[in-house]
């Protein structure tokens, strides 16, 4: 059925349809998702169970090295994605995320560990054991004392780089 000219436009037609630019918008976020997929190791993508074909689309980016050549495999890749369970994709980044996430705080808790031990002492030395009874008083004040004397003569950190290695060997969250 066509629609006269004349006539006015019916909502019920246009509500299920998406817009030009939602449609661009969905389109767009297709192609970074699949531009996202092309930065992750090959042995990473079969985590997302992907079809051949779209597997094959990934294997051929790494042969790609023109700027240009990679921006129209990445809508290649958009479409194809179009295929694929998109939102999959996405919880298992956002599940990827999360998890590197967690890794950059508990770095940043060990570092905040190690500069207050050295910065403080004893006392930090202290509340550590408290927190974390299963560590060693004796060799993380040698550790400490070692480190002091490495910074007091000018040396490279060593020993505070072993003491943020024993801090992560041992868990301190």
């Amino acid at each position: 059925m066509q629609r006269d000219q004349n006539e006015p436009f019916d909502q019920d037609e246009g509500d299920e349809a998406l817009s030009k630019s939602e449609i661009k918008r969905e389109m767009l976020a297709l192609q970074t998702l699949g531009e996202r997929l092309t930065r992750l190791n090959p042995q990473q993508w079969e985590a997302f169970h992907f079809s051949a074909q779209m597997l094959e689309a990934l294997r051929e980016s790494l042969r790609i090295k023109s700027h240009i050549a990679l921006r129209r495999h990445y809508r290649r890749l958009g479409k194809l994605l179009r295929e694929e369970d998109a939102d999959l994709v996405r919880r298992l980044f956002e599940r990827m995320d999360n998890a590197h996430m967690q890794d950059v705080k508990h770095f940043h808790r060990l570092e905040r560990w190690r500069d207050r031990l050295l910065s403080e002492g004893d006392s930090a030395v202290e509340q550590l054991l408290d927190e974390y009874p299963n560590l060693d008083r004796q060799h993380l004040r040698q550790l400490l004392r070692t480190a002091a004397k490495e910074q007091q003569q000018g040396k490279s950190p060593t020993a505070a780089r072993k003491l943020f290695k024993y801090l992560k060997e041992m868990a301190v969250d």
